[in-house]
């Protein structure tokens, strides 16, 4: 008898493909509420919460705020980070980028959940993220910041989705940077107070900074496995020692920022004392050699962005 020929599908990194490129893979097991809270990558949401935190606290300190439209600034800023994570989830699923992955397993790339099921996922916290944006100019009559939300969305996406995500082009860090430093922060001094006051712009810059150095570090530790799969991240693109360099620049330069506020407003200098938690999330990022020890360099990094903003918008608050 003949053998017949037999192909092996290429990998598909569409929309709808499925996990890895690895056709019919089943679930290895049952996904949990726990795989869903770690699909969230809750340690990123302080990068949502400290500019919003930031951009309160200057309009508090020019003269006015809204509790209403801060809590909706901050609910569009956390829906929006976990969209984005749930969509990264999805888009390195499909596209195999976690084949090579050495860490904890990802809801796509594991198999666990059809790639389709956490794309609605994303798509629905995107949508969360929209409703409350929505809200906030039916509230403020700023119907021109539809246009902000909607571009804010589209790169969310376009992060790791999409035929060319620049996510994988070196970009990712401009992206948190323009979005969750200086958009996030200024926007929410924007609708409470009606103006863009300098503060906010300096304020929006050391949250976008903070931003990056997490995105970096997270970045470092995934290099071996980002080169593997052709993910040209910053990290890869300068290699290693540069990349870590750069993480703990970004993590710091805050703190020099910080020098702007302790010259206008009487407790600023109090926000110091997060040096106590930022130089050893530095030393660990910059001499850690193991992804536990980057990982923890993470999660300090996060731990400092949010403890930093809370810290500086209370000395504004009072």
């Amino acid at each position: 008898m003949a053998k017949t020929k037999t192909s092996t599908p290429k990998r598909n990194g569409r929309p709808g493909g499925r996990p890895g490129g690895r056709p019919g893979k089943q679930p290895v097991r049952r996904v949990t509420a726990g795989d869903w809270i770690g699909g969230a990558r809750l340690r990123t949401l302080p990068l949502g919460i400290a500019p919003v935190a930031l951009g309160t606290g200057v309009a508090r300190a020019n003269g006015g705020w809204d509790l209403t439209l801060a809590l909706l600034c901050l609910a569009v800023a956390v829906f929006l980070q976990i969209g984005v994570n749930y969509s990264n989830d999805y888009s390195d699923g499909i596209r195999g980028t976690d084949d090579f992955r050495v860490g904890p397993s990802r809801l796509t790339g594991s198999g666990s959940v059809r790639p389709k099921t956490v794309l609605k996922v994303a798509l629905a916290f995107f949508a969360l993220a929209a409703v409350a944006g929505v809200v906030v100019v039916v509230i403020t009559q700023i119907w021109w910041l539809l246009a902000v939300g909607a571009a804010a969305v589209v790169a969310a996406w376009f992060y790791t989705g999409g035929k060319r995500p620049y996510g994988y082009n070196a970009l990712g860090e401009l992206f948190v940077f323009v979005f969750f430093g200086l958009v996030a922060t200024v926007g929410t001094t924007f609708v409470q107070l009606r103006e863009f006051p300098f503060d906010a712009w300096v304020a929006g810059v050391a949250a976008g900074l903070f931003a990056c150095a997490v995105l970096m570090i997270n970045n470092v530790r995934d290099i071996p496995q980002d080169t593997a799969a052709g993910k040209r991240t910053l990290a890869v693109v300068v290699g290693d020692p540069v990349a870590r360099a750069l993480y703990a620049l970004f993590l710091l330069l805050p703190f020099f920022i910080l020098v702007y506020f302790a010259f206008l407003y009487l407790h600023a200098p109090y926000v110091y004392f997060t040096l106590i938690v930022a130089v050893p999330a530095a030393v660990i990022g910059v001499t850690g050699k193991t992804p536990r020890e980057l990982i923890l360099a993470l999660q300090l990094s996060s731990l400092t962005a949010l403890v930093w903003a809370l810290a500086l918008s209370a000395t504004l608050f009072f």
